[in-house]
């Protein structure tokens, strides 16, 4: 049966075994684990909503990565991403070079993948991410992104050469945190419960060190420590909540 012909029944069940496919796509495009649960949620969501304009003039498979596609347009955030013109840039520099015994090294590694490719901006990694991930034809990529066949490609050649350039990056920043315990994001996840004194102790002890060694995050840090305690002297102050307004709230209430 082709996906023409789908009862909303059938487009359901094909919506549900697509979902591991999904995961594994957004966990890449969004790298941060609650974003891609949700990009998942949203996109089985708007596709159930959107049911009815499935003509099956595509896959399901490719109907639903244009969902997320166009959703992690919408929510895409852009920590340190790099700047592909001047990627472009370097490319064109004949003296521009990388140690590619380490690029390959790093790219064997899927974290090390994952870290690069969070900071190639979204319309290029997820090109690179529907193509040598998923194995879509440039054709089939330019459909899902809903761009011509030759700007596909572009961001494909100029997403492959930022991944190039992006693990690169990586491994000098490895080279120049030796030593530091922790990557930084490793230890950025874990500050919130640290701070709350949550943590276990040789988990607490690796994110001590790494803020005592990492040029960086020691600023976060202090940067949360401050935040969090401001927002926390708020329930000190009497014009939180105006008590006229709470007195017609507790009257609305019956208390």
């Amino acid at each position: 049966m082709t996906d023409q012909s789908l009862t909303d029944g059938q487009l359901a069940d094909a919506i549900v075994a697509e979902l591991p496919a999904l995961a594994r796509t957004a966990r890449v495009l969004v790298r941060d684990p609650v974003r891609a649960e949700d990009l998942v949620n949203d996109t089985v969501v708007r596709a159930l909503e959107k049911s009815h304009t499935f003509r099956g003039d595509s896959s399901v498979r490719h109907w639903l990565r244009r969902i997320m596609h166009n959703l992690a347009i919408d929510q895409a955030r852009r920590p340190s991403e790099l700047l592909v013109d001047d990627v472009e840039a370097l490319w064109h520099d004949d003296e521009y070079s990388v140690d590619a015994a380490a690029v390959v090294m790093r790219a064997e590694t899927q974290d090390e993948v994952l870290d690069a490719l969070v900071h190639i901006p979204y319309a290029y990694r997820a090109t690179v991410v529907l193509h040598d991930m998923e194995g879509l034809t440039s054709q089939e990529v330019a459909d899902v992104m809903d761009v011509s066949l030759p700007n596909a490609k572009q961001r494909l050649r100029r997403g492959r050469m930022a991944l190039v350039t992006a693990l690169a990056a990586g491994h000098e920043r490895r080279v120049a945190l030796d030593g530091v315990p922790l990557r930084c994001w490793d230890a950025r996840a874990q500050v919130s419960d640290y701070l709350d004194g949550e943590l276990d102790p040789d988990v607490a002890h690796g994110v001590e060190k790494h803020l005592e060694t990492c040029p960086t995050c020691p600023p976060l840090y202090a940067a949360l420590v401050g935040v969090t305690g401001v927002v926390a002297g708020l329930r000190d102050r009497d014009d939180v909540v105006d008590p006229q307004l709470a007195r017609r709230i507790r009257q609305q209430l019956g208390s």
